[in-house]
């Protein structure tokens, strides 16, 4: 009799961007590799993108549960440019959703977790699996993990108990971070096994004294899907950012490198950019050195980094957590085959997947000197005619490969499934 898994997931198509991709392939991969799969996700996550060119597979079964909460819409973005007596009324609206806790999701688990347990029932599921972010999606596993003959498998791609960086309304912060720090214990106490994307959140976890196996597993690159998309050259020397400006991701030391170099550069920002950056941005004077792009579907996406002189990867230092991340990124990055310009914590492991790769050039995250001394050597290369695609080693292709990490996985269900 085939495994049957319930995916629970807060981002899944009609939802864009590059955070649904990981398991939309793998939802797609475990079918054929006889797991019968469903998924459950929200009715209208109220994310900021949507592509409806996504196509969910055939033999996926899709469950929907109502969600009600606030949107992907940061609040630093609705307060921006308000002041005086319309700030403060503003802020008071956005207060309830600063109270969510452990996430300003949480709200989804109302109706999520009654869906969650009809489908098991009705299914008979063997295998849940919740991805985060989210980290309140957990606390569905968690309740289900009770039913003695159920097994839970917790997908982390970020920390649940990295502390915040913010330096206001601490009472809340520490609410939250405590929120999180109980929900890490309540994930390592009855998880059947947890899968992290990083070795340090990995290492978060083993040091609660975890019950089930702890594995890490990356993100992959997605080879077929730039199989048929040929780079074509441009006139100008365009570099191109995609993704969504969150957290302490900071465009602005390469915005100061691009602003020193006479060059006919284009650099392209495909994805949410901060109203703060752009306005800064534009006191530049970049012109048409600069070009931001809301949103493209994921297709479409994928095809504007083939057709780059070079690709911006951007992963800040972020009190040190930077150096274990490589970013999902990267590995559309390497896929796409155009050089990497590298803003990234330089010993690192984003910085050693590209020196490994032979894929471009590494400079720190803040130091706008030396992005300007990359970018410069990039320019020059492609004004020599010398600025070719990247040859991957390989060995290295085998082991980045979407299809291995789905694979591992695949394999990570069918063993906890037989518990």
């Amino acid at each position: 009799m085939a495994t049957k898994v319930l995916i629970i997931s807060f981002y899944f198509p009609p939802a864009g961007g590059g955070g649904v991709q990981r398991w939309l392939k793998l939802a797609g991969y475990l079918p054929g590799q006889g797991i019968e799969t469903h998924v459950l996700a929200p009715d209208d996550s109220r994310w900021l993108q949507s592509d409806p060119e996504l196509e969910i597979p055939a033999d996926v079964h899709v469950h929907r549960a109502r969600y009600v909460g606030p949107s992907g819409i940061r609040p630093g973005e609705q307060l921006l440019g308000q002041s005086g007596l319309r700030r403060l009324w503003r802020r008071l609206l956005l207060t309830p959703r600063r109270l969510l806790v452990p996430d300003e999701n949480v709200s989804w688990v109302a109706s999520a977790l009654p869906a969650a347990r009809r489908i098991v029932k009705r299914e008979g599921i063997d295998v849940v699996v919740t991805t985060s972010p989210p980290t309140s999606t957990h606390l569905i596993g968690a309740r289900l993990r009770r039913r003695g003959d159920l097994r839970w498998i917790a997908d982390l791609r970020d920390s649940v108990v990295a502390k915040s960086d913010r330096h206001y309304e601490r009472a809340l912060v520490r609410l939250k971070e405590k929120a999180n720090r109980r929900l890490a214990r309540t994930i390592a106490r009855r998880a059947d096994a947890i899968v992290c994307v990083t070795q340090t959140i990995a290492e978060e976890m083993t040091a609660l004294g975890t019950r089930g196996e702890t594995l890490v597993i990356p993100n992959g690159a997605d080879f077929d899907d730039f199989a048929a998309i040929e780079y074509e050259p441009g006139e100008r020397f365009r570099i191109t950012h995609t993704g969504n400006f969150f957290g302490k991701r900071d465009p602005r030391p390469f915005l100061s490198a691009l602003a020193q170099i006479d060059a006919p550069i284009t650099a392209r920002f495909i994805g949410e950019f901060r109203t703060a950056d752009r306005l800064w941005a534009e006191e530049l004077g970049l012109g048409e050195k600069l070009e931001l792009i809301h949103f493209q579907p994921h297709a479409q996406a994928i095809a504007s980094q083939r057709n780059s002189e070079a690709l911006l990867l951007l992963i800040p230092f972020s009190a040190g957590r930077g150096v274990d991340v490589t970013s999902g990124k990267i590995y559309e990055y390497l896929a796409a085959r155009r050089p990497i310009l590298a803003a990234v914590p330089p010993q690192g492991a984003a910085a050693r997947l590209v020196r490994d790769a032979g894929a471009g050039v590494v400079a720190a995250p803040d130091d706008s000197e030396a992005i300007q001394a990359a970018l410069e050597e990039l320019v020059e290369r492609w004004r020599k005619g010398k600025l070719a695609d990247v040859e991957l080693p390989p060995k290295l292709i085998s082991e980045i490969d979407r299809k291995e990490r789905m694979r591992e996985i695949a394999e990570l269900i069918e063993r906890i499934a037989a518990l």
